[in-house]
């Protein structure tokens, strides 16, 4: 019997390296046109890998009973200039399941919920400085948003000379690595030159180093006083390992930079995404608005739980997803994938993007329609912007619980205009998949409109 090969990427390694880079959504979709559900590349490092996406495949890879694939720390070296060695993400084995399993519950639960007063505050804070008729970037907003969130709620940082020093330096060491030129020196280790203050890989480390000096600072004096701090931060230096030890200061100062990288940008992204849209498609803002305002008393808990403003947070991830794969895999045995063999020790990196974009899934997948999630449930391999297996995002519960009110609060406080005369386009920013130049948008005069009105969201009792 002839088994079936897969299809390799006949254009040289470093063309592969540099479209992948510069135009990613583009590299995928013609890869998936030329090859099929299953391709490899050579665009990522060293490694040969195999793309993946069709929702029978994920589901044969990840199914936990079958036990193919590892999540090995080595294929996740490329993020240790980001968030140190210490990180979630660059453990694996025992260690990673010990520390996930300390960093999760912070992130569910009741703790959870107390925290949706303070992004509603934090919202209405950043929103509020803007001008009746005044332009601006809504990717800024939200990264304001966000940010203040982190550095509050994660961080425990209250305002003060400590929080505009991180507020300042986390916004500008992020930034360095925004556009797709810049942000070659994460994606290619040889790029990495410390070359002085003066050189990019040089002044990323410098602002990374004051960082870990402020955080550190922020640890040590949150492990002198621990009494009534609710924050993250304080819940992580409370929870222990089986063993009785808690997160060593490293621990903590990582896994602190690990939740900015995966919770500030991400989230930013994804809520200048969902603005874009929902301005884009008068009848998407008339229906959130509707489904909004019919809440007597919106308290957090209950607007989280709407149905529409979840599909259209929902219909966000999936059309431009803001990772467009998971973390790469190693497949620990052979597997028969679509009827192609795959080897053990064969590399595979999940595409979130491709599986979002099937035609059979989703019928026009390239139009915005939150009902396709009220009309239809999607399983775990269909729709997984937040990844699957061990890696799947610690945060992910939390992100949506933030996005929900941070968009509920914007549309029920304030009349936005979007003022992009042609469709905005993806682009990459770093690891990441945002709308180019950041989504231009302007405050109508004469809001907000609901201020201090009952309409002002209010934590469950």
């Amino acid at each position: 019997m002839t088994i079936k090969q897969i299809e390799k990427l006949k254009t040289p390694k470093f063309l592969q390296q540099i479209e992948s880079t510069l135009k990613p959504l583009e590299f995928l979709e013609r890869c998936a046109k030329n090859c099929g559900d299953l391709f490899f590349i050579n665009s990522i490092g060293e490694l040969e890998i195999l793309v993946v996406s069709h929702p029978q495949d994920l589901q044969e890879l990840f199914n936990p009973t079958n036990k193919i694939l590892a999540a090995p720390a080595a294929a996740n070296e490329i993020f240790k200039p980001q968030v140190g060695e210490n990180s979630l993400i660059v453990q694996d084995g025992e260690r990673h399941q010990k520390q996930r399993k300390l960093m999760m519950p912070p992130f569910h639960g009741e703790r959870m919920v107390n925290y949706g007063q303070q992004i509603c505050e934090i919202t209405q804070q950043v929103v509020q400085r803007l001008k009746p008729g005044q332009t601006f970037i809504a990717r800024h907003i939200s990264e304001a948003i966000t940010m203040k969130i982190i550095l509050k709620i994660v961080f425990g940082i209250d305002e003060g000379l400590r929080f505009k020093k991180l507020e300042n330096l986390m916004t500008t060491w992020l930034d360095l690595t925004n556009s797709p030129l810049s942000a070659s020196v994460l994606l290619f280790p040889p790029l990495r030159k410390d070359l002085g203050s003066w050189s990019p890989w040089g002044r990323y480390l410098r602002l990374r180093q004051q960082i870990d000096d402020l955080l550190m600072a922020q640890i040590w004096e949150r492990r002198q006083v621990q009494s009534n701090h609710f924050d993250i931060l304080s819940l992580l230096i409370e929870a222990k390992y089986e063993n009785g030890e808690g997160m060593s200061d490293a621990e903590l100062r990582d896994n602190l930079l690990t939740l900015l990288v995966a919770g500030h940008e991400t989230t930013a992204t994804a809520i200048a995404w969902a603005l874009y849209w929902i301005h884009q498609q008068p009848e998407v803002y008339e229906k959130l608005l509707h489904e909004l305002r019919s809440l007597n008393t919106p308290d957090a808990l209950k607007i989280t739980q709407l149905p529409y403003l979840t599909a259209v947070c929902q219909e966000t991830l999936r059309i431009y997803p803001v990772v467009l794969s998971t973390f790469p895999r190693i497949t620990l045995r052979s597997v028969n994938l679509s009827g192609y063999q795959v080897a053990s020790g064969t590399y595979v990196v999940p595409s979130i993007y491709l599986t979002h974009r099937r035609e059979d899934l989703y019928p026009q997948a390239d139009k915005f329609q939150p009902e396709r999630f009220i009309n239809r449930k999607y399983s775990p391999y269909e729709f997984w912007p937040f990844g699957g297996g061990s890696r799947q995002c610690l945060g992910q519960v939390f992100a949506l619980f933030e996005m929900k009110l941070i968009l509920a609060t914007i549309v029920l406080n304030y009349q936005l205009k979007l003022e992009e005369k042609s469709p905005v386009k993806p682009a990459r920013r770093g690891f990441l998949i945002g709308p180019q130049g950041g989504v231009k948008m302007s405050l109508v005069a004469g809001t907000p409109r609901y201020t201090n009105s009952k309409f002002k969201i209010q934590n469950s009792k």
